[in-house]
């Protein structure tokens, strides 16, 4: 009730200020065009940007001459009108959405009121590959003052914004330059935009032009990172474009590439030994075999790397392969937020540090939708049935990111192929208990509600019944230790059996046999409490020092070790 409260102030706030430049009031019917709504969409996202505004609002079930409340019957199921979320995320330019939509039962009518975001600092936002905005109480294009006004927010703090110096189109690689003509005109026949024949009859100045990789016609430090000649990236100097791919393990190796990156990144992901790796589903004879590193997430993650990197540090991305993973190293703190936070593919970041640099990215279908690299790849990584990524920010100005290539715990493998109706909350836990790392209370509690996880923590393991399911006893058996009554029987045995026994053959008789979940330290620990315990039940005892332990069956005990 008091959330309709608020809602009904809002509204009441809303039509006393009627249509100002940051909201737009619709009676909106049942089959209210979609497209309009992104028209909308860009309008009010570029007004509420250029306003200063925390949002804009769409307005369903008034009536935009009267102000009367008059209901909209636009989608009354709520899982068809929450979807809108997805189609508008679609089509706009960056892949931004609705902040939320709100349903007010207002006695003259239902009313939807729809959140819009401001558009990011420095990125106006388009729709269908058109910016747009108010031109008198009817939609416009987006002037190239307001769009000025928009981008000039964050050049002056946008490394790659800058214009280089005597660049010319000289500088750029031909065949980077006509590979980026063929991704952009991809991305508008995906959108049904441009036609193919139009964009291949612009010049190369009109092109980059259209595709946002220049600044009032000249050439900046984005153009010649994405599409420069080797040799351009002296024109970037003292600041470094270079990523390093290294091999890692007995066999050692490294490669250096420069620009341009719209080619390298290719370049860098056919040089990583991609075998395919077998995984047998249960009852199954027929493994599943997928490619060890799948190309696009690879490329998400060096796209990522070099959207986000801090150039004006002066480093180099660096790629590493071992043998059952990758690692992504990028210079500069993660900038909006933690990764954590994209996870479920709702958060787009209002700020970037390359913001002009990553709309040409965006441009030339090298990131899809900003803001959802760390959602898809978690996303793909368990469709593929493989540990999720880890982000690693110890580094105070720098950015680390795993990427698997390898099975860690098989029981998880299985289960994904199992239970593929498993949330990706709840694999993001499980992903976690395989890994060994902490896993929060409630979802803690969660798993074990759903019978998946046991043991105490922080020695979490996949729980008997899921090892039934996916059948992987053997395994779980080996993970799990016996109970103390078992071990202490192994010791008395081997006493029995060779008269006396020292701590170092005790160790070697018992190390193997404990639970993998145990840690080098705490089986010594655990050794040493099983032979307190049986020394204080006067079942054994010590016959030489306390440093060098010789241990003999109490008489008493002989026949308890029969």
């Amino acid at each position: 009730m008091s959330h309709n409260l608020d809602l009904s102030t809002l509204l009441t706030h809303l039509i006393a200020g009627w249509e100002s430049e940051v909201v737009e009031f619709k009676e909106a019917g049942k089959d209210y065009d979609t497209d309009k709504i992104g028209r909308y969409f860009s309008v009010l996202s570029n007004e509420a940007n250029l306003h200063e505004r925390d949002a804009a609002w769409l307005v369903f079930g008034v009536q935009d001459k009267t102000r009367q409340i008059v209901g909209s019957a636009y989608r009354p199921e709520a899982e068809r009108l929450q979807a809108i979320k997805e189609q508008i995320k679609g089509d706009t330019e960056p892949g931004v959405t609705f902040r939320q939509i709100h349903e007010l039962q207002h006695p003259a009518g239902r009313v939807i009121l729809f959140e819009i975001p401001p558009a990011p600092r420095g990125i106006p936002i388009a729709w269908k590959g058109h910016f747009y905005a108010r031109s008198g109480e009817s939609l416009g294009s987006l002037g190239y003052d307001k769009q000025d006004a928009i981008r000039n927010q964050t050049l002056a703090l946008d490394w790659s914004a800058q214009i280089v110096p005597g660049a010319t189109l000289a500088d750029l690689d031909a065949e980077a330059l006509a590979a980026a003509r063929q991704a952009f005109i991809s991305k508008q026949a995906n959108n049904q935009r441009l036609s193919a024949a139009e964009i291949l009859s612009w010049s190369d100045q009109t092109f980059l032009e259209r595709a946002r990789l220049t600044l009032r016609g000249q050439l900046t430090r984005a153009t010649v990172l994405l599409l420069g000649k080797r040799e351009s990236a002296s024109l970037l100097n003292p600041h470094l474009a270079e990523i390093t791919w290294r091999l890692m393990g007995e066999e050692r190796g490294y490669q250096h590439f420069g620009p341009p990156f719209l080619l390298n990144t290719t370049e860098i992901y056919r040089k990583i030994r991609n075998f395919p790796i077998r995984l047998l589903p249960n009852n199954s004879l027929l493994p599943i075999e997928i490619p060890k590193y799948e190309q696009k997430l690879v490329l998400e993650a060096l796209h990522n790397c070099i959207a986000h990197q801090d150039y004006s540090r002066h480093a180099r991305i660096i790629v590493s392969e071992y043998t059952d993973r990758l690692t992504f190293e990028n210079d500069g703190a993660f900038f909006e937020g933690q990764p954590d936070d994209y996870l479920s593919g709702d958060k787009t970041p209002q700020h970037y540090r390359n913001p002009f640099l990553v709309q040409a990215m965006s441009e030339l279908n090298m990131i899809d939708t900003m803001g959802h690299g760390i959602y898809l790849l978690h996303k793909r990584q368990a469709a593929r049935f493989l540990p999720l990524p880890d982000y690693d920010l110890s580094e105070p100005c720098a950015v680390k990111m795993t990427l698997y290539g390898n099975v860690v715990d098989i029981a998880y493998s299985r289960l994904l192929m199992e239970k593929t109706d498993l949330s990706l909350t709840d694999i993001l836990a499980l992903d976690r208990v395989q890994k060994q790392l902490p896993v929060a209370g409630d979802m803690l509690r969660r798993l074990r509600k759903a019978g998946l996880v046991e043991g105490r923590k922080p020695h979490l393991h996949i729980s008997a019944q899921v090892a039934q399911v996916t059948e992987d006893q053997a395994s779980y058996m080996h993970m799990r230790s016996q109970d103390d009554a078992f071990y202490m029987r192994l010791i008395l045995d081997y006493i029995t059996k060779f008269e006396k026994a020292t701590r170092k053959e005790i160790d070697a008789l018992l190390r193997p046999k404990l639970g993998d979940i145990l840690t080098e330290e705490q089986k010594m620990n655990k050794i040493g409490n099983l032979l307190t315990s049986l020394r204080r039940s006067k079942q054994i005892k010590n016959t030489g020092s306390r440093k060098k332990p010789e241990w003999h069956l109490v008489a008493d005990a002989e026949s308890f070790a029969e």
